[in-house]
């Protein structure tokens, strides 16, 4: 069959092209109820994680105490060695030693604070957390009021400044970037396997003749690279945005701006890890003609993520250790790895900068390459296609 002759100025740019066949790819997947169903559910499993660390906050250890008379001046000191030691002490004030034991008895409070020279606290059953809280509190106070009537300026003492080393910021850090990390390694064979089973289908349907017909390979394969990337970009994004928005609305992180970092790492790690592996996976779908023998063609690269993903999983324990560092340098194997150590802090920017330059190369090399064996696979649709016949195709 004849291709129909356009004239130059009917003849659509490289540019055009790529362009029609990536709103070919977005459009394709947005009319599949599986793909809108999927980005629904993740997003529900996102709203449900944060929820469940909400209700995990909430459900922390509280306790009422009752106070009677004097007894109330020492509120304020209760409660901080309350919150020191992850108690959330209420004080409830009482009238006197009556009331306060038939609140005791009707469990109104947990515990009944009597005041006195030695301050007394009535309680029904031993609680070694309160009971620590309130002495703690007791001693407090006494020593200050000792201090103050000998005539020491308290207000002269100097507060002490922590700097945690390896504070609650890096392991949450660290956590979000596990997360990070497992979403990215399921997008990257979700939208993979997108890029081949749209190969194929072609190849089988014989679709890809016609498309040839007006354009080159290398445009039909960046095409598809860069629709199903803008899809998966938009949702890694919107799923980013979802979490970082939780985070913030339900103050599950203690630095909100290292989590905004760890989030944009991840994002941008995606980019790389998915131009590389997208071409990886037209390429090897090229070499085959039907569905069936995807898995046998496709079984490098998924193993190369699940290496990956442990790998990545592993490092957020030992982020320093020689095979982190090793493999955060590794094309393929960095953007699983790499976002770990970013967030535990164990990568400097000239380590992060050359793992960005290696993946650079790689992906530069996986589409040269790539886009060879596709041209060369693509038109034989009978059977499998070796990869060396498919080099020597695309070079002639």
């Amino acid at each position: 069959m004849t291709a129909p002759t356009r004239s130059p100025e009917q003849t659509p740019g490289s540019a055009e092209l790529v362009r029609l066949v990536a709103g070919r790819e977005i459009s394709t997947r947005l009319r599949d109820k599986n793909f809108i169903v999927g980005v629904v559910l993740t997003v529900l499993l996102l709203v449900g994680i944060m929820a469940f660390q909400v209700a995990i906050g909430s459900s922390g250890q509280e306790s009422r105490l009752g106070v009677v008379g004097d007894a109330s001046r020492l509120a304020p000191a209760v409660e901080a060695q309350g919150e020191a030691v992850g108690l959330d002490v209420t004080v409830v004030e009482l009238a006197d030693e009556a009331a306060g034991r038939q609140a005791l008895e009707d469990e109104d409070v947990d515990g009944v604070l009597l005041p006195g020279a030695r301050p007394e606290l009535l309680v029904d059953d031993r609680d070694s957390t309160m009971e620590a809280v309130v002495s703690a509190a007791v001693s407090g106070v006494a020593v200050g009021q000792q201090l103050a009537e000998a005539g020491v300026d308290l207000t002269a003492v100097p507060e002490v400044e922590v700097t945690a080393l390896q504070g609650d910021g890096d392991e949450q850090q660290v956590l979000v970037a596990i997360i990070g990390v497992a979403l990215l390694y399921g997008l990257l064979i979700l939208f993979g396997q997108f890029v081949a089973q749209g190969v194929v289908e072609e190849k089988a349907s014989r679709v890809v003749e016609l498309l040839l017909a007006t354009m080159r390979p290398w445009q039909l394969l960046a095409g598809k690279i860069i629709g199903l990337g803008v899809l998966g970009l938009a949702q890694i994004v919107l799923i980013g945005v979802i979490a970082v928005g939780g985070a913030f609305a339900f103050d599950l992180v203690a630095v909100p701006g290292d989590l905004i970092g760890t989030v944009v790492s991840v994002v941008a790690w995606f980019v790389l890890g998915y131009a590389f592996y997208a071409a990886a996976f037209a390429v090897a779908a090229s070499l085959v003609s039907r569905q069936e023998d995807l898995g046998s063609v496709l079984t490098p690269m998924m193993l190369l993520l699940v290496v990956g993903f442990f790998i990545g999983i592993q490092a957020a324990a030992e982020p320093g250790g020689t095979l982190a560092v090793v493999t955060s340098y590794v094309p393929g194997l960095s953007p699983l790895v790499m976002p770990v150590r970013q967030a535990a802090g164990e990568a400097a920017l000239w380590e992060v900068a050359l793992a960005v330059v290696l993946m650079l190369g790689a992906i530069v090399a996986a589409v040269r390459l790539g886009g060879r064996v596709y041209a060369g696979a693509l038109l034989r649709t009978s059977g499998k296609t070796k990869l060396r016949e498919a080099l020597r195709g695309g070079r002639g």
